[in-house]
């Protein structure tokens, strides 16, 4: 027996693509994509996946999307106070709607 082309294939998958040429932003609905040792060896639509391929696992994605390595770049503005005192409400069984009804929480040092 051959061994496996790929570690794990993804099928029936939307594929979020990024791309530094071209169109940026796209999509292959219907897509497939190999895996071989943890990189992306293809990449492709279902109806162009090569039928004699083998995979170690198959992974049905159920149509789900599959995406880049996404960061979540986020800040959070500068806050100008101090909330200590709302974890002592917190040691003391206070929660968090509690302490933003009395006038506390994050919206009270934004």
């Amino acid at each position: 027996m051959l061994p496996a082309a790929f570690d794990l294939l993804l099928t029936n998958a939307h594929l979020a693509t990024v791309s530094n040429t071209g169109e940026r932003y796209g999509a292959i609905r219907d897509g497939a994509l190999g895996i071989r040792e943890g990189q992306i060896a293809w990449v492709g639509t279902a109806a162009n996946r090569p039928r004699d391929i083998s995979a170690r696992e198959i992974l049905d994605c159920h149509g789900a999307w599959v995406t880049p390595g996404l960061i979540d770049c986020h800040t959070h503005a500068v806050y100008a106070g101090s909330r200590a005192n709302e974890f002592e409400q917190r040691l003391h069984g206070a929660t968090y709607a509690e302490i933003a009804h009395a006038g506390g929480g994050i919206n009270a040092t934004v």
